[in-house]
């Protein structure tokens, strides 16, 4: 696909909207300006990336997420514990960040078709939920997500045609693109505002949050 087509298709998507009042697309506060040298400022959101919390929220966590990570799979009760803490304050931005193999991007196609029918955080869930059964180690079953999506409302036959859009391509590439600018060699990868999760875990994540959403209030 050429720039034009990837701009174009990705422009399209954005505008097309996906249900669900959380998921929106919006790019991260601009206090990330000051903190990103503009070249990572622009790769660290993209107008279509799927986003969860309120709108005008003051403070954005950027995630470089794989479905198919471990510990992805660990933090996201952890990420929706903290948002749930900060309510109104708090939002949370998802980047495709496809580092373990064919199950990746499968899921990923299916997370995209399920935010085109509006059931993706449920899809999500699921996927997270049974991610050692289609994941496992040396031996993943990539063709069972389609089906644990199924169970969690996703339209299947509808969700074949869609994953095979140009568009969810275009996310992909895009999203790799951004991956290699912002230096993300590993999953999760965390930004709060513009601000890298250095020491990586939950209670820096936890503390990282609460000094943002600190300072909106001060």
């Amino acid at each position: 696909m050429n720039r034009r087509a990837l701009i174009l298709s990705v422009l399209a998507l954005a505008s097309a909207g996906f249900g669900g009042a959380a998921w929106l697309a919006t790019r991260p506060a601009l206090t990330a300006a000051d903190r990103l040298p503009p070249e990572k400022f622009e790769a660290l959101a993209r107008p279509y990336s799927p986003v969860l919390g309120p709108k005008e929220a003051p403070v954005t966590i950027v995630e470089f997420f794989d479905p198919a990570c471990e510990t992805c799979r660990a933090f996201h009760p952890i990420v929706k514990d903290i948002m749930e803490e900060h309510g109104a304050a708090v939002r949370l931005v998802i980047r495709y960040t496809p580092f373990h193999g064919e199950g990746s991007e499968e899921a990923i196609r299916v997370l995209e078709a399920a935010r085109m029918q509006g059931v993706y955080e449920k899809v999500m869930e699921a996927i997270l939920r049974e991610q050692p059964r289609w994941a496992s180690h040396g031996a993943p079953e990539p063709d069972l997500i389609l089906r644990i999506a199924g169970r969690a409302g996703l339209d299947i036959s509808e969700a074949r045609k869609q994953m095979l859009l140009p568009d969810i391509t275009a996310i992909l590439n895009q999203d790799r693109a951004d991956v290699a600018t912002m230096g993300v060699t590993k999953t999760p990868g965390f930004f709060v505002n513009g601000r890298p999760l250095e020491p990586f875990g939950e209670e820096p994540l936890r503390r990282l949050v609460a000094a943002e959403v600190a300072a909106t209030r001060s």
